[in-house]
């Protein structure tokens, strides 16, 4: 069954992504906002863009200083991520009042965020304004990571490593179950869309789950799940 969604959804459809805490400092001012709109667009040069909304004092922030970090947080900056997505930071420092501990970037002005999983410095290319909103281009110039979260691919080995994306409103969620795409095909060059091992491995874990239903009940097997459900929400 499809349903019909208001256009505006798009954006929301196109998430979740790694969310981006982007840092900027003009005159020995900082300020931090969360971004969702950010993607890669160009390999050589490196280049990345964030949309921002033109009004914001995060788009003046870059304007005035020519440059912005991406600081892409992991579940535990949830809620520093969501407080910091509250406020303005016209009239207060928001990074202090979050509780954030920062440290020096090295090329560009704008502090980065401690414990976070990796971290971009950009210098202002472009601003393209576009709709309601203004792309923001950035030259990439220096790119770090935490060892445990990245290794040229994100490694996805536990939450805790993860990063952390956004869904709207006030949910967010973790990148995780990575599965690696073996990819074969007949002898017309037509996709094997289930190979040999993947149905077998199917065939197996419907037989568990059948299994289980058998002995607990349908019942009781909904109240496992919504158990498990709970137990994976609860980490945040």
């Amino acid at each position: 069954m499809r349903r019909l969604c208001d256009p505006a959804d798009a954006r929301r459809m196109l998430n979740p992504g790694p969310v981006a805490i982007v840092t900027t400092s003009w005159r020995g001012i900082s300020n931090a906002a969360p971004i969702a709109w950010c993607a890669p667009l160009s390999m050589q040069p490196p280049m990345v863009g964030i949309v921002v909304h033109p009004h914001r004092h995060t788009a003046d922030m870059i304007r005035f200083s020519d440059g912005f970090a991406i600081n892409i947080p992991g579940p535990a900056l949830l809620k520093q991520t969501a407080f910091l997505g509250s406020q303005t930071g016209m009239n207060n420092n928001k990074l202090e009042s979050a509780g954030l501990q920062l440290f020096s970037p090295m090329m560009i002005d704008a502090p980065l965020i401690e414990g976070c999983l990796a971290w971009i410095e950009c210098q202002l290319a472009d601003v393209i304004r576009i709709g309601d909103h203004s792309l923001f281009v950035g030259n990439v110039v220096k790119v770090q990571a935490d060892d445990e979260a990245y290794a040229q691919q994100w490694l996805l080995k536990s939450r805790e490593y993860s990063p952390l994306t956004f869904i709207g409103g006030t949910r967010y969620a973790v990148i995780g179950d990575p599965m690696d795409a073996v990819v074969e095909v007949d002898v017309n060059g037509g996709l094997i869309v289930e190979t040999v091992e993947e149905r077998e491995r199917r065939e197996e874990e419907q037989a568990i789950e059948a299994e289980e239903q058998k002995l607990e009940g349908d019942e009781g097997l909904s109240q496992k799940k919504r158990a498990e459900e709970q137990d994976h929400r609860s980490v945040f």
